[in-house]
């Protein structure tokens, strides 16, 4: 911040923009300095949502952890879960079931199809498009009625674990997605309509924000940020996970770096998602969900009743002090989030927690470049900038 924060004889104006402010949409706080309604210099402050969960993660042996990662990204807590159980899954070496990489990668896609919608109609709803913001939230109340017949929660989903799935998915599975793949191309096109030529639409989104290329490499931002400036980065194709390099999608790019120009991408990307998730239901193999090692992975219920082995697997799994072991190693492992990198750096002791846990998280990272494409922009903007970041208070502080 400048000096013009403590000079009482400047033209400029210091503002507060959070951190309770409608279109935060958490507890973000942005402090702007003002020329007129020209945006001057902007200072991010975070930490109002901070959780420690990387350092409970010290304290939780690896499966506990998975219901701290929902509450990271709330808007696709799926991808949070999966993202971690394959760190740690890459931590010991284990190759979990085809059915439970085809489930993960479908649930990661709806997810991702969730995540924009309720983007896009908060983000439109910031700027004025009431409409849009129906659309969004009545299509994703589909997917988490899909979520809730799954996993047995809306929100806080929990579902994985290390080396699978909480359970297989139920008998209807794949007619409930078959109808939400025959439903969404209809909203997916009324949303078009409602906003990508609408001119007050593009005036507000056109020109605003830009992200150079070469500055978005530069300031590591990744997800629609990073395609959004010409880019062509994404971790399932760069660094394909699950089975991902068997899937036929693109990697949707736009040149153009403003917030218009992410906000296509964003919404090329719902379409490669439901691309992806109808090859993956079309193919779904069948057989287990789980990890065969039971001193990794849940014992069905039946060997927990009726077997000591079971009993003694459920015990060692579950009660506290206990949990498997994973080896004195430490790892690396990201997958492609709906806003970005989500990256995992494990450190194993040999014991049933880890060491140390850090995320890598898209939003923190996102959200640092936003001093940069404010500067010069109108105070009106601003609301347009920030939500083109789609920044989730929960993920960026943690």
């Amino acid at each position: 911040m400048s000096d013009a924060a403590y000079n009482l004889k400047t033209d400029r104006t210091i503002l507060n923009f959070g951190p309770q402010h409608p279109a935060t949409h958490g507890t973000l706080r942005l402090v702007l300095e003002l020329d007129g309604e020209v945006v001057v210099s902007a200072e991010p402050h975070i930490g109002y949502l901070h959780s420690g969960f990387e350092k409970l993660g010290e304290y939780k042996t690896y499966n506990q952890w998975v219901t701290l990662s929902d509450r990271m990204n709330y808007l696709s807590p799926l991808c949070n879960n999966i993202g971690f159980a394959q760190a740690v899954e890459k931590l010991i070496g284990m190759e979990i079931p085809e059915r439970a990489k085809y489930v993960r990668v479908i649930l990661a896609e709806m997810s991702r199809i969730a995540d924009h919608m309720v983007w896009l109609g908060t983000h439109a709803l910031d700027i004025g498009a009431f409409t849009a913001f129906l659309y969004g939230f009545q299509a994703r109340e589909l997917l988490y009625v899909i979520f809730e017949h799954t996993t047995g929660a809306r929100l806080t989903t929990s579902y994985t674990r290390v080396g699978g799935l909480f359970r297989d998915v139920p008998h209807d599975f794949k007619e409930m997605t078959y109808n939400f793949l025959n439903y969404f191309p209809g909203v997916l096109k009324e949303l078009h309509g409602l906003l990508t030529r609408n001119r007050i639409w593009v005036d507000r989104t056109r020109n605003i924000g830009y992200l150079s290329r070469e500055d978005a490499i530069e300031l590591g931002v990744t997800g629609p940020t990073l395609r959004g400036s010409g880019v062509e980065y994404d971790v399932r194709r760069n660094f394909p996970y699950l089975i991902y390099d068997r899937l036929d999608f693109d990697v949707p790019v736009c040149d153009d770096g403003d917030v218009y120009s992410r906000y296509l991408v964003r919404m090329e990307e719902v379409a490669q998602s439901m691309k992806i998730i109808k090859q993956c239901i079309d193919d779904l193999p069948d057989g287990p969900v789980s990890f065969f090692d039971q001193k990794f992975a849940l014992p069905e219920k039946e060997k927990v009743y009726d077997t000591i082995e079971g009993l003694i697997h459920h015990f060692k799994n579950i009660m506290p002090g206990h949990g498997f072991e994973v080896p004195k190693a430490d790892i690396y492992d990201a997958t492609e989030a709906p806003n970005g990198e989500l990256g995992f750096y494990l450190v194993g002791d040999g014991s049933h927690k880890a060491y140390r846990l850090r995320v890598r998280p898209p939003s923190f990272v996102n959200f640092s470049c936003f001093p940069h494409i404010s500067k010069g922009a109108m105070v009106s903007d601003v609301v347009a900038i920030l939500g083109s970041l789609n920044v989730i208070a929960g993920e960026l502080d943690r």
